[in-house]
């Protein structure tokens, strides 16, 4: 093995070794059901409300501000039970609450929950128990209202065009409320348009909150646990994230035209949207708060003016589908993004594989774990004229290697004359002193995809759940651990066949022992489709590496025939 491809091979480590202390994972911690509502900075508390009773009435506050709000009629209201209503789509099941008129579940019955103890085929379900799928509250000059507090009454569902639409409108107060929500056929984005009776010349706005963290439908509970996280993106820069386990319990404030803001896990995700044609929101609040079992959630709100008795905004629900979230709004498609603080870097090569390998499901009509086999072959079939050129160069650089040593000890005393003999030992070879670089580059290419399939393995929503031969999921560990086994060995395999005709070298030979140990142990709880692209890059690499070996050992057998044929006439 040269010290090219070791070079490249320790890069790679490198590569692995190091994404975890970049991207550190805080301690996980079991989920538990949403709690009450609590005071934030400009957030009001709200009492969540049981599914079997009506919805507790009480004063609304906010910090700093000595008025409460009122809720009229609440009395009667509290005496009234709580009513739902259902309204199912293509994609996902609503569950809304006369109790404020909102969402309190929404199922997906395209996905499946993964998570131990539950009933297989069971729909995933975003909404923690007693949550709802967002929270508004009304602020005037001179009252907030906390809609949970007030009751609603839901009109009949009706079609228009590919839209399921149903209204709510209060009835326990003075001066009507109506929500319209708007849902489409085909997606996971509904629509809520708001109307409020005011007194002319009275300002108003209205606040969202999400809710306080996302069930977890997962197979690995705490895994999906840690991966909680807030993501948003005000005006045009580009969209944050920030983890549960890191929002501060002190209120942070971030200023601006609010485009979206979103609470997630590792593959669902719950985003407020602002409308494309109303008024955006304005500002956001976020503020974190342990669990008594130490599981964290986080209150995230946001305002939106009310311009002429409306206001309008989008919800988002339903899974981290790259397709999705990109036709939703600009930018969605990165609520989760990608690397941290190299998300520059990594972003652009993860969009390009996921765009690849969902244009290879489609167009090769195979599962996931085929087109994977397929993606690790087509790589290694491009890099293949670049490997061919970069190995042939470095047994070029094995050959003169004894005459660049010699003119080094030549010319040790006068490096000017050192430089030109080796330039035009170079030239007489057709070689170049950028030629050792350029025959890594091959070698380095493949590992930005590798770097990219890292986080594309972790937090892709295609992937979950999809089995392939023995692996019951790509996106989790090989139960089996015969993935990352069969990686080490053809990694093995791949460097043997190197070394053949190389010379004798005890510290490639050390290393040939070494580096698949290193990468078995580093791969072992990886995503087993993560395994399987590696293992199968190696295994498509040999017939090149064989071939090439070949090559180099029937030049090396020419050069020792020559080297004794000029010998023998003076033996």
């Amino acid at each position: 093995m040269d010290k090219k491809t070791l070079l490249a091979i320790a890069l790679t480590a490198l590569v692995i070794i190091v994404t975890p202390m970049i991207f550190p994972s805080p301690t996980p911690a079991p989920p538990a059901p949403a709690d009450s509502m609590a005071v934030a900075a400009g957030q009001p508390t709200i009492a969540p409300a049981p599914a079997t009773q009506a919805a507790t009435p009480q004063a609304t506050r906010l910090a700093g501000s000595t008025k409460r709000a009122t809720a009229p009629a609440a009395a009667s209201a509290a005496l009234r039970p709580v009513e739902t209503t259902t309204v199912r789509t293509a994609r996902a099941e609503y569950t809304l609450t006369s109790a404020g008129g909102v969402p309190t579940q929404v199922t997906l019955p395209d996905y499946r929950s993964l998570r131990p103890g539950i009933a297989k085929g069971t729909p995933v379900r975003l909404i923690e128990q007693n949550d709802r799928l967002f929270r508004l509250s009304l602020r005037t000059s001179t009252e907030v209202i906390a809609l949970d507090t007030v009751t609603f009454r839901f009109g009949p569902q009706r079609q228009e065009g590919s839209f399921a639409v149903i209204t709510a409108t209060s009835t326990s107060l003075a001066k009507p409320i109506t929500l319209t929500y708007r849902f489409p056929a085909d997606s996971f984005a509904m629509s809520v348009e708001g109307t409020v009776a005011l007194t002319p010349g009275t300002s108003a706005q209205v606040t969202a909150w999400l809710p306080t963290r996302i069930h977890t439908d997962e197979a690995d509970v705490k895994e999906d646990t840690r991966l909680l996280a807030l993501a948003y993106r005000v005006g045009v820069s580009d969209p944050k994230g920030v983890s549960f386990n890191s929002i501060d319990t002190i209120p942070q404030l971030d200023s601006g035209a609010v485009r979206w803001f979103a609470v997630r896990n590792k593959y669902f995700v719950v985003a407020a949207l602002s409308s494309p044609t109303a008024t955006p929101f304005q500002s956001l609040i976020r503020r974190g708060e342990p669990h008594e079992d130490d599981a964290t959630v986080a209150y995230v709100s946001s305002v939106l003016p009310i311009t002429d008795g409306r206001f309008s905004f989008r919800v988002f629900a339903g899974p981290q589908s790259w397709e999705h979230l990109r036709a939703t709004a600009p930018e969605l498609e990165n609520v989760n993004p990608y690397g941290g603080w190299l998300h520059g870097v990594v972003q652009p090569f993860a969009t390009i594989v996921m765009r690849l390998l969902l244009w290879m499901r489609d167009t090769v009509n195979v599962g996931y774990g085929w087109v994977l086999v397929i993606f690790g072959v087509v790589v290694r079939l491009l890099m293949w004229p670049l490997n061919q050129n970069a190995m042939r160069s470095s047994m070029k650089l094995q050959r003169i290697q004894p005459q660049l040593q010699e003119l080094q000890t030549k010319y040790k005393n006068d490096p000017e004359k050192q430089r030109e003999a080796m330039m035009r030992l170079y030239s007489d070879h057709g070689m170049s002193p950028f030629t050792p670089i350029l025959g890594c580059l091959p070698m380095l290419l493949p590992m930005p995809i590798l770097f990219a399939l890292y986080f594309v393995f972790q937090n892709t929503i295609e992937l979950r759940g999809v089995s392939f031969l023995w692996l019951p999921d790509l996106s989790l560990r090989d139960p089996y651990f015969i993935t990352p086994l069969f990686m080490g060995a053809s990694m093995f395999v791949l460097s043997w066949i190197g070394m053949r005709g190389m010379p004798p070298n005890p510290q490639s030979k050390m290393m040939l022992y070494i580096m698949p140990v290193m990468f078995t142990v580093l791969f072992w709880n990886f995503a087993s489709g993560l395994n399987l692209y590696y293992a199968v890059q190696n295994v498509a690499a040999l017939p090149q590496q064989w071939l090439l070996a070949r090559e180099r050992v029937t030049a090396k057998s020419v050069t020792a025939k020559s080297a004794g044929g000029a010998k023998a006439p003076g033996g």
